[in-house]
């Protein structure tokens, strides 16, 4: 194994957690498709020598591979960011630890997800770790009370926000197994970017957000340039440069970076704490989902 791969999975989870604490929240004043248009587009235009590099592999792409990238830029690259974005914005509301912590149930969806459309075996301990991560991940976000369901719950839709970017990355990861068969990782990652910028411009101008560009401050344009060249694309392209040496189990063991560095920043900065059941639920949560994640491992071998 690469030793530096398992380095280069921690460093990119750490950059995670530093985008979702510190980064994006700053960006809450603009609306989100706007936000992920931007970011994406500012990504796309740097990576544009890999597709100048790669131009006879686009011509040879075919309908149904097009289709695939389509549906990996529509949940991961618009909906899963917009839905994570949105969550994140609840700074005021929320301890954003939780937020991002809901995000680790990924793994439930996308191997659910694998096993309806792509017809994949699940064992039944699968389904028992599921819904485990599941219960932690209510008793992390609520402990033992019921949610309040009404439009000020703040809390509630931030959890809401960061289920469906859950979902929509899971989705999104089911979907490139197809899209990425007959490309690079790195000409994939900048096709992602390249769709996921239109499909944004699109949103944009639809729900008139461009109007919202002359709110932009020269602070946020900043917080975007810091996002598009370290914790978006860069961060990426670490992550898989350590996948591809690293076994499936072990990378959800190493990302455990990106939540623990969120919980030590969302302290140090915002001085939000989890209470002690809330950690039962995180210990629930993540020691679940390190299961779950073993069931992706076993079903390659």
């Amino acid at each position: 194994m690469n030793k530096f791969a398992p380095l280069a999975i921690i460093f990119a989870a750490i950059l995670w957690g530093i985008d979702g604490i510190i980064l994006r929240p700053a960006l809450y004043t603009l609306p989100v498709a706007l936000v992920v248009f931007i970011e994406s587009t500012i990504v796309t235009i740097y990576l544009s020598p890999i597709l100048l590099k790669n131009k006879n592999v686009v011509k040879k792409l075919e309908l149904m591979d097009w289709l695939a990238f389509g549906g990996v830029a529509l949940f991961g690259g618009a909906l899963g960011i917009m839905g994570i974005t949105k969550a994140l914005f609840y700074v005021n509301y929320v301890n954003l630890s939780i937020v991002i912590l809901i995000q680790k149930l990924q793994p439930v969806f996308a191997l659910t997800l694998a096993a309806l459309l792509l017809k994949e075996r699940l064992p039944g301990k699968f389904f028992f770790w599921a819904t485990l991560a599941i219960i932690g991940a209510y008793i992390m976000t609520f402990g033992f009370h019921f949610p309040s369901i009404n439009s000020d719950n703040k809390t509630l839709a931030a959890a809401l926000y960061a289920l469906l970017a859950a979902f929509s990355f899971g989705f999104s990861t089911v979907l490139s197994k197809r899209a990425l068969r007959n490309v690079s990782f790195e000409l994939g990652t900048y096709i992602r970017y390249l769709i996921s910028s239109i499909l944004m411009l699109l949103l944009v101008i639809v729900f008139s957000e461009y109007t919202a560009f002359s709110e932009i401050t020269s602070n946020q344009m900043l917080i975007f340039l810091l996002i598009a060249f370290t914790t978006g694309g860069p961060a990426i392209f670490l992550y898989y440069y350590g996948l591809k040496n690293v076994t499936a189990s072990s990378s959800t063991i190493l990302e455990l970076a990106f939540p623990l560095t969120a919980i030590i920043l969302e302290y140090l900065i915002h001085g939000k704490m989890l209470s002690l059941v809330q950690w039962v639920g995180v210990i629930l949560l993540i020691f679940s989902i390190t299961k779950v994640s073993g069931f992706s491992y076993n079903n390659r071998n």
